[in-house]
């Protein structure tokens, strides 16, 4: 049987500089912290300030966040701190968001900015392997939320542990999974662009998750665990 949406008009806007700014402006901006720390990381990261979310992953993140009613969540892959800032912004004031980075340069940028917003207390950032933080916790699926932004040939592996530790009805979100396209190059072979279409195929195949792939940025797979 064929397959009825192979034919269908895509209705996937590309978004020039213009059109992108009316994007963030029409939904919740960045306010002044979040300008700012978009302004350092770029001074003092130079390039790789693309690892960066985009401003309007930033208020996904705030909104879903409050919509599912998170109180506990992690984050895989903090850099200097803006997805971490959002998250915290939509937990209650007693929530809790546990960070698992590798790189105290760059995280320190991110402290300095938490405690700007009033979020310092409800974040918890360990340097460590994200492997190993998530190993030292007990699997009892307490928790509410995570999001993925890591690193890439590791997503399977954070994937299985979030698993256990997510409860049914909570929510994973997964950066970059579009991977600036690369995902479609069969030519590219590199390990990341490889994990990445290993991870979107086992997701793609995996009852355990309600799941949608959108076109947020640089592609954000949202996976809700059913049991």
């Amino acid at each position: 049987m064929s397959d009825p949406t192979a034919d269908a008009p895509v209705k996937t806007l590309g978004l020039s500089a213009a059109l992108h700014g009316y994007l963030v402006e029409h939904g919740t901006p960045p306010d002044a912290i979040l300008r700012e720390l978009t302004a350092e990381t770029r001074e003092r990261v130079g390039p790789m300030s693309m690892m960066q979310i985009a401003p309007e992953q930033g208020a996904f993140l705030t909104l879903m966040t409050r919509l599912i009613g998170a109180r506990r969540a992690i984050e895989i892959g903090t850099f200097t701190g803006y997805s971490a800032l959002c998250i915290a912004r939509g937990l209650p004031a007693d929530g809790k968001l546990l960070c698992c980075d590798v790189n105290e340069e760059w995280t320190s940028i991110g402290r300095r900015y938490w405690e700007r917003a009033g979020v310092a207390d409800r974040i918890d950032l360990r340097i460590a392997p994200a492997l190993e933080t998530l190993d030292a916790l007990p699997a009892d699926r307490s928790w509410d939320l995570a999001f993925v932004d890591a690193h890439k040939p590791e997503y399977l592996d954070y994937l299985e542990r979030l698993v256990g530790l997510i409860r049914p009805g909570g929510l994973i979100l997964v950066d970059n999974v579009l991977w600036n396209g690369q995902v479609l190059d069969e030519r590219d072979r590199s390990a990341e662009t490889v994990a990445i279409r290993a991870f979107n195929e086992a997701v793609a195949k995996d009852d355990r998750f309600d799941r949608a792939m959108v076109s947020i940025s640089d592609g954000l797979t949202l996976l809700r665990p059913i049991r």
